[in-house]
């Protein structure tokens, strides 16, 4: 009888060792499951940082690249914009190259050229002269003035050969622009030919009529070509030289005026 209840303690003891056994098995699979989960997740974790830090560096990497080809670009467009202004300047370079080689002949006909406007000039400004002398007596002060400055100029070394052919052309156009004007000035004059002169308003019209009106309107005379001397005009003739005054400082519009005008001579 004591031997039955010994044993069926016995069993309850194998039993309860063995529930014990298969529980810390348990636990033990249990924590190694955990375990296992941890290093799962610490391995996740370190896969998605070291994921970011490779995005990272391929973003910096990806900026980098774009830079650089946008710089490229900007490189190749430098490039070109140079070429073509290299091409530019190649181009220019012999226009220059041909400029020079013209210069240079002229440099070496310059003083064939200058001794050959040297006596020009003289001849011009010696007609120049001559013609002066021989046109109606108008504003001949300022004209003999001009004409005496420039032979000055001529014998100066101040000017160039260019300088002094360029102001005798401006006396030459002066001179010619004489004949297409119309106007009237305030000058003394010698009437009587007796060489005491008088004030009056003078009136050209162009180099085909020169005339004067006295102060108080009361005279009024032609320059003559044919005598060289002044020519008093009857009264019939004083109204249209005061009424042309008139005209000539824009006082009065253009009118049709009857003028003691000289026929032009006939060309032989």
């Amino acid at each position: 009888m004591n031997k039955q209840p010994l044993k069926a303690l016995a069993s309850m003891v194998i039993f309860a060792f063995a529930i014990t056994a298969v529980a810390q098995e348990a636990a033990v699979v249990e924590l190694e499951s955990t375990a296992q989960v941890s290093d799962v997740l610490k391995a996740g974790t370190a896969k998605v940082s070291a994921a970011k830090k490779a995005q990272i560096n391929v973003d910096r990497i990806a900026d980098q690249t774009d830079g650089l080809l946008q710089e490229f670009k900007q490189v190749n467009k430098q490039i070109e914009s140079l070429r073509v202004y290299n091409s530019q300047l190649e181009r220019q370079i012999v226009s220059q190259k041909k400029m020079m080689a013209e210069l240079k002949e002229s440099i070496e006909n310059a003083t064939v050229i200058e001794r050959g406007i040297s006596p020009l000039m003289v001849n011009m400004l010696s007609a120049l002269e001559d013609f002066v002398a021989l046109d109606m007596p108008f504003k001949t002060e300022k004209r003999e003035q001009a004409l005496a400055e420039l032979y000055v100029n001529l014998d100066s070394a101040k000017f160039s050969a260019a300088e002094k052919f360029r102001q005798i052309l401006e006396v030459y156009d002066i001179e010619s622009e004489y004949s297409l004007s119309m106007e009237s000035y305030t000058d003394q004059i010698d009437i009587e030919g007796d060489g005491s002169e008088v004030e009056v308003k003078m009136l050209r019209i162009g180099r085909i009529a020169l005339m004067y009106q006295s102060k108080d309107k009361s005279r009024a005379g032609v320059w003559d070509k044919t005598t060289s001397s002044w020519q008093v005009l009857d009264s019939g003739y004083r109204r249209a030289v005061d009424q042309a005054i008139r005209i000539a400082v824009k006082l009065s519009p253009q009118d049709v005026i009857e003028m003691p005008i000289t026929a032009p001579e006939t060309a032989q």
